[in-house]
């Protein structure tokens, strides 16, 4: 049986997990929560053999809770809930440790095949970027895209950014100074040679990490 927890703040959505996974006879639930904090927390006390966990919830966010899971004592495998089928995206989330991403558009059956899969101690990406992730970043002539200079930090500086949150939310749901949200901002600005706040958020739009 796997055991599978459920990281997303739309009511929605998760009812239609549930609906989804409860079909299955070898997938159980074991608990669903609404933010990264939770999500952590749940994991914890659950350790659940997968816990699908939303990119963009509050308090915490996906990548954040991500690697908050990684330090913990637990066999859980991470596997992203996402809207942005984006190749530098599922870059970015491997580096933070999840197993795998999924789009919340995916077919039921891809779903619990990505389940199966990551559950198994497997990696999963949607099919459709198999092949582009695999030329762009594992071919010898691969060139680095613009957002890839970013490290794991400032990529996930520049999306809250991109979001709206001050550099002082960004410091206390990174538990870092709002003087280093400062540094990780300049340096983004410098690396993807934008001016403002305002071409940060275009520029998240445009490569589809953030909602429009």
């Amino acid at each position: 049986m796997i055991r599978i927890a459920i990281a997303d703040d739309h009511t929605m959505v998760r009812e239609g997990l549930r609906n989804i996974l409860a079909k299955q006879s070898d997938i159980q639930i074991v608990g669903e929560v609404t933010n990264g904090r939770e999500a952590v927390e749940l994991v914890r006390q659950q350790n659940p053999d997968v816990i699908l966990l939303d990119i963009s919830m509050p308090e915490k966010d996906g990548i954040e809770a991500t690697k908050e899971i990684m330090t913990l004592d637990v066999i859980t495998k991470v596997l992203i809930l996402t809207l942005h089928s984006n190749e530098t995206f599922a870059l970015h989330m491997l580096r933070a440790g999840a197993r795998g991403f999924i789009c919340k558009s995916a077919k039921s059956e891809e779903l619990v095949n990505a389940i199966r899969k990551v559950s198994g101690d497997r990696y999963y990406l949607p099919p459709a970027l198999e092949s582009v992730f695999a030329e762009k970043y594992l071919s010898p002539t691969a060139k680095k895209q613009p957002s890839e200079l970013l490290s794991d930090r400032e990529f996930q500086v520049m999306r809250l950014l991109a979001l709206g949150f001050t550099n002082r939310e960004i410091a206390q749901q990174l538990y870092i100074s709002v003087k280093t949200v400062d540094n990780h901002r300049m340096r983004i600005l410098e690396k993807l040679k934008l001016r403002n706040n305002s071409d940060i958020t275009r520029f998240a739009i445009q490569h589809g990490f953030i909602e429009n």
